[in-house]
């Protein structure tokens, strides 16, 4: 997931425009978890980038349902979600269960990327090869932590569990990281957690077997106002996901690389351009636009 900051704001799952209210997720799940899985990029633009194709929309959380009845039941919802990660409970923590529906998901989405990056080739006008990763549930794994918070977001809480590097890997990913590193991809990691939490996150992503640099020129997180980078051109208090991903994807092509894959579980992670092709990753605890 791409956890996106509210100005001043300290936890690593806060938001541009708000979180959407577990039932809103809830829809999503209910609706049968569509938004697993790949989008291929269509075609280079006049810049060379290639351009992507429209994201499908989460249904609207405006429109007032006219009977209670036809909205999931949170409680029903939750137990879906639970079911779907196979909840399996690690000494005090909820986990994902290594051979539920959510492992089996994410690991034939991995399947297609290493078979994807193992053939994909780059032109040499269009820089190194390289690819980037959300974190947050594309990466690690918050489940734990929703369990724990009753799918309900709290900026302390979250934070105690980021600056602690209390999170899981996402089944097989570092996997495919680590793989795509030695095949000569250079891997770049972007993030809307805060740089108030860099060494946490720097901690939890080399605890769970991320052999790649995860120094500030491979690891990007959320600026605040005040260091906004010369690359951003939108506000921090204003910026959207999209557009700080997107333009931060764009310096990373500046500076001479081919973003030949980006990874994430939102599609504000994915939405703006700047990479070859898009791997979203399951995720339907939560939406951010």
């Amino acid at each position: 997931m791409s956890a996106e900051m509210t100005s001043g704001a300290p936890a690593g799952r806060t938001r541009l425009s708000g979180r959407w209210p577990l039932l809103t997720g809830a829809l999503i799940a209910a609706l049968g978890l569509t938004f697993g899985g790949i989008t291929t990029a269509s075609a280079h633009g006049n810049s060379g980038h290639i351009a992507h194709p429209a994201h499908p929309a989460p249904p609207s959380s405006t429109v007032a349902p006219t009977r209670g009845d036809s909205i999931p039941n949170v409680t029903l919802v939750e137990n879906k979600i639970k079911a779907y990660y196979g909840d399996t409970v690690v000494g005090t923590d909820h986990v994902p269960s290594t051979t539920g529906n959510y492992a089996k998901e994410v690991h034939g989405i991995e399947a297609k990327a290493r078979s994807y990056l193992a053939h994909a080739r780059v032109k040499p006008a269009e820089g190194k090869k390289s690819v980037v990763f959300d974190i947050d549930d594309t990466t690690l794994n918050t489940y734990n932590y929703e369990i724990f918070s009753g799918f309900s977001y709290n900026p302390m809480t979250n934070a105690d569990y980021v600056n602690n590097a209390r999170f899981p890997e996402v089944y097989g990913m570092p996997a495919l990281v680590n793989w795509a590193s030695s095949k000569g991809y250079t891997v770049f990691f972007l993030t809307g957690r805060p740089e108030t939490q860099r060494a946490g996150t720097v901690t939890n992503l080399s605890k769970v077997g991320y052999q790649v640099p995860l120094d500030t020129a491979h690891l990007y997180l959320k600026y605040t106002a005040g260091n906004q980078p010369s690359y951003i051109r939108c506000a921090a208090a204003t910026c959207t996901t999209t557009e700080y991903k997107s333009q931060t994807r764009k310096h990373i092509e500046s500076l001479g690389y081919d973003l030949v894959a980006n990874f994430g579980d939102q599609f504000s992670d994915l939405r703006g351009g700047y990479g070859d092709k898009t791997f979203k990753i399951p995720n339907p605890m939560y939406y951010l636009p």
